[in-house]
């Protein structure tokens, strides 16, 4: 499986069989641009502008935004309802937390989570192999609650979202933290790629987190 990041929370997932699942596409955000993609599965985690631009994928596609179970074309899907706050939703609403699994591998995108996750959530979302979890604080988790929430999990590679970054420029560090606490919360090796390619056999025994580099399109 290819996983490439388009900055923000969006990600593209690659399978083996080239099944293409594109989540949280945003267009343009700050100074992110991110190109049209073709995509099999379109995941939207909840219903804000900088997480819900759909229009920039292509192809017949299967649009999943609500919690739930679906199977679309080889790819099993389990949503589960969370907040985007620490307190239930009041301030800024639901997330849905996506588990995909494909080729073998669970895939976790944790969307805008603001919270620490209950145990009931913890066992809904189940075993994890990679996750994607928000660091950047204000508007998310901060990085030391993404930490709480990635040894909650477990998973063998986490990576990083929803932060500043250069790209984004001043008005990024208004809204967003950078990763360091994060990193440095968390106290598992950092590696940085543009693009990670995994398979089962590769996430054994391992306990790492990847940031991944934005590119502009």
């Amino acid at each position: 499986m290819r996983i490439h990041w388009f900055g923000h929370s969006a990600f593209q997932l690659t399978s083996e069989q080239g099944t293409v699942i594109l989540i949280d596409p945003y267009g343009k955000f700050l100074g992110y641009r991110m190109p049209r993609v073709r995509a099999d599965i379109l995941a939207v985690t909840h219903d804000h502008k900088d997480h819900n631009q759909v229009h920039i994928a292509e192809g017949d596609y299967e649009l999943i935004n609500n919690p739930g179970h679906f199977s679309v074309k080889g790819v099993e899907i389990h949503g589960v309802p969370t907040y985007h706050d620490n307190v239930e939703g009041a301030k800024k609403g639901s997330n849905t937390v996506f588990v995909f699994t494909v080729d073998g591998l669970r895939i976790c995108h944790a969307g805008d989570l603001g919270h620490i996750l209950t145990p009931e959530q913890v066992e809904q979302i189940g075993e994890v192999d990679v996750l994607m979890i928000p660091v950047g604080g204000r508007m998310t988790l901060d990085g030391t609650g993404a930490a709480a929430v990635v040894k909650q999990l477990q998973p063998a590679v986490a990576i990083p979202m929803h932060y500043s970054t250069k790209a984004l420029g001043l008005p990024g560090r208004f809204y967003f933290a950078k990763a360091d606490k994060f990193l440095q919360a968390a106290g598992r090796p950092v590696n940085v790629v543009e693009e990670l390619v995994i398979t089962g056999e590769t996430l054994t025994g391992l306990n790492h987190i990847y940031t991944l580099q934005y590119e502009p399109s």
